[in-house]
């Protein structure tokens, strides 16, 4: 559905799964295309119905993008793997870490037990740890959690420093709740929202994205879905193609905004984090889901990331399909039958083409954005993009229909 979204000081709007602190002047339209509208459609898989993570069954979504004054542009992500309480039926996770330049709180203990207990939140910086407390809470009050005394919050994060008073830390529990609350299955919004309102990528606008794959029946018939979290820098190539060589930020845009620090604009390229989440419903362990983790990050690698010094580039996948009961009774009699190894090929395959693509979106789909001391970053051009893209030896690109 195309929409605007017009904005009002200090206004909250719940809409498409995710709730909207919005501030005057700033505009979030659905005008700008996905990958595939391009006619980038990156590996030979297949996507979900959506091309969205939540293609994966019981996956939720929800969103809070905090847009307030001058200065503020951040926001919340939270992905939830199923509808019931995650701490009564826990999915096993698995956390692959490329570069330990960030915070993930919660992160050994899925490491150690391979369970994921609460939803996955993404948020700033400097806002894990309220983001952390706020999501325990959230979860001690489901019902069924009345005496519970130990939670494990699990919560990422980029650096929106740039765009965004961080100091500030204006992620509150509230925020925190909206998203926990309204998240949903269907459609995810992408781009300038939630965790994703004040990030940059490749120097351009970056933000939240997101992709799926559907394996054939002889593949197994599994989904694999992907969000990402995208505040990383590098040399950005979109479909095998080197469009760094040719399309930069502030040369090559047409919105007047000032960049983000356009002195060192080639040094802070390199630099940044992106926060993957991975969901299947194939029925992987905790040893086999860090191993399709591991791959996401050539998908990653794909799209012209370097893997600087200062990044903080995580995987937290988990499989919806296998699931450890608080309740021993509630434990189903019949045993998740694992994937044998010899048929993980194709996940791996899968979730390289998704990530890709996630991160395709994510800066298709972001809005240019005017934040913090008057700093902006630009929203790639499409046009130029499209032009870009078609010139290349082996043919323009076919959109979807």
């Amino acid at each position: 559905m195309r929409r605007a979204l017009l904005t009002a000081t200090l206004s909250v709007l719940c809409l498409g799964g995710f709730a909207l602190t919005q501030d005057k002047g700033q505009t979030q339209s659905d005008a700008r295309p996905r990958a595939r509208e391009l006619g980038i459609r990156p590996g030979t898989y297949e996507p979900g119905p959506l091309n969205a993570i939540t293609d994966v069954p019981g996956v939720r979504v929800g969103q809070t993008t905090i847009a307030s004054g001058e200065n503020i542009r951040t926001g919340v992500t939270a992905i939830l793997p199923h509808s019931g309480n995650l701490f009564r039926e826990k999915v096993a996770a698995a956390i692959y870490v490329f570069n330990a330049f960030g915070k993930l709180v919660g992160s050994t203990q899925v490491q150690e037990l391979g369970q994921l207990e609460t939803p996955v939140v993404l948020t700033n910086t400097l806002s894990v740890w309220d983001a952390a407390a706020a999501t325990a809470d959230w979860m001690l009050m489901q019902p069924g959690n009345e005496n519970v005394r130990s939670i494990n919050p699990v919560v990422g994060e980029t650096n929106d420093g740039t765009l965004s008073d961080i100091r500030g830390r204006h992620v509150k529990a509230e925020h925190v709740r909206q998203a926990l609350d309204s998240a949903k299955a269907g459609p995810v919004e992408e781009g300038s929202v939630g965790a994703g309102t004040g990030t940059i990528a490749f120097g351009w606008k970056g933000g939240i994205g997101t992709s799926s794959r559907k394996l054939p029946e002889r593949a197994g018939g599994y989904t694999i879905g992907v969000l990402v979290q995208t505040n990383f820098g590098g040399r950005l190539t979109i479909d095998g193609v080197p469009v760094w060589r040719s399309l930069r930020p502030g040369r090559d845009a047409s919105a007047s905004l000032p960049s983000s620090s356009a002195d060192s604009r080639s040094a802070a390229d390199q630099a940044g984090s992106c926060m993957i989440v991975v969901a299947t419903d194939a029925p992987l362990d905790a040893r086999q889901l860090h191993r399709l983790a591991a791959r996401a990050i050539h998908g990653m690698a794909r799209t012209g990331s370097t893997g600087s010094h200062g990044s903080g580039d995580f995987v937290i996948a988990f499989s919806t399909t296998n699931r450890y009961y608080t309740d021993s009774s509630a434990q189903p009699a019949t045993p998740v039958a694992i994937v044998h190894e010899d048929d993980l090929s194709p996940l791996f395959s899968a979730v390289i083409e998704a990530t890709e693509e996630a991160i395709y979106n994510s800066l298709l789909r972001a809005t240019s954005v005017r934040g913090a001391g008057g700093r902006g970053a630009e929203a790639i051009p499409i046009d130029k993009l499209r032009e870009l893209l078609a010139s290349r030896p082996w043919g323009a690109p076919q959109p979807t229909p």
